[in-house]
C-alpha cells in the first residue's frame, strides 16, 4: 500500500515472547503499529502468530519483553485498553438465545453507539441474517458475523487472527473493503493472514514469524 500513515506508534512491543515449561511459543519479536497502518503477521502454522496477537491484546502475559499502548503497559483489565483494542482471536462469546441483530444491538448499547445495526450488517453483506440465531449460520456466515461484531465497536487498533478463513473471493473483498475503511479513519489493523492477495492489498508492513 502506498498510503502515508502517522509513524508515531500507537501499539509497540519489544522483545516479547511466550513459553511454557521453557518451550517457546513465539520467538522474541519487536513490532510497532502506527495510526492508520495495517501490519500483517505472516508465517507457517505453528510459528506463533496467534500467540503474538494474544500478547499484543494483553490476553496473555509475555514471558519476556513488554507491550505498550501509548507508552503505557497493556493490561486487558484496563478500561483504556479494552476501549482501544478490538480483537477477533478464535470464536467470540455468543449467546444462543440472541439473534444476529440482538448481538449487534448489545454492542451498540455497551459502547453507547449512535450508528445503525443495519450499517454493521451491510459492511459484510449479511443484512439478511439479522433475525437468524447463531446456530442457524453457516461457518462462512458466522465468520462474517464475528467480523461485524468486532468492526462495529469503537477501537483504535483491530487485531484479527486469519480473518479470511472460510470466506470466498467475494467475501474476502468485503473484508478488504472493511479494513480499508477503518484505515482511512486513522484506525490500525494487525492481522495474521495466509492470503497473499489480501496481504499485498492491505499491509503497509509485514512481520514474518
Amino acid at each position: 500500500m502506498a498510503d502515508t500513515v502517522d509513524t508515531r506508534p500507537v501499539l509497540a512491543a519489544e522483545g516479547i515472547t511466550a513459553s511454557i515449561d521453557d518451550q517457546p511459543l513465539v520467538a522474541p519479536t519487536d513490532i510497532t503499529v502506527s495510526a492508520g497502518e495495517c501490519v500483517a503477521l505472516t508465517g507457517p502454522n505453528g510459528s506463533g502468530k496467534t500467540t503474538l496477537l494474544r500478547l499484543l491484546t494483553g490476553r496473555l502475559a509475555p514471558s519476556a519483553g513488554s507491550v505498550l499502548l501509548d507508552d503505557e503497559p497493556v493490561d486487558e483489565r484496563s478500561d483504556v485498553v479494552r476501549s482501544a483494542l478490538g480483537a477477533l482471536i478464535g470464536v467470540p462469546a455468543l449467546y444462543p438465545d440472541l439473534t444476529v441483530g440482538d448481538h449487534l444491538q448489545l454492542v451498540h448499547a455497551t459502547w453507547s453507539l449512535s450508528g445503525e445495526v443495519d450499517t454493521d450488517l451491510a459492511r459484510f453483506g449479511i443484512e439478511g441474517l439479522r433475525d437468524r440465531f447463531v446456530h442457524e449460520l453457516s461457518s462462512g456466515q458466522q465468520q462474517l458475523f464475528s467480523l461485524a461484531l468486532v468492526f462495529a465497536r469503537p477501537s483504535r487498533v483491530i487485531l484479527l487472527d486469519e480473518p479470511e478463513q472460510r470466506l470466498d473471493a467475494d467475501r474476502k473483498d468485503l473484508l478488504a473493503a472493511a479494513i480499508e475503511g477503518v484505515l482511512a479513519e486513522g484506525r490500525s489493523v494487525v492481522m495474521a493472514c495466509h492470503d497473499h492477495d489480501l496481504v499485498a492489498r492491505l499491509a503497509h508492513r509485514r512481520v514474518s514469524l
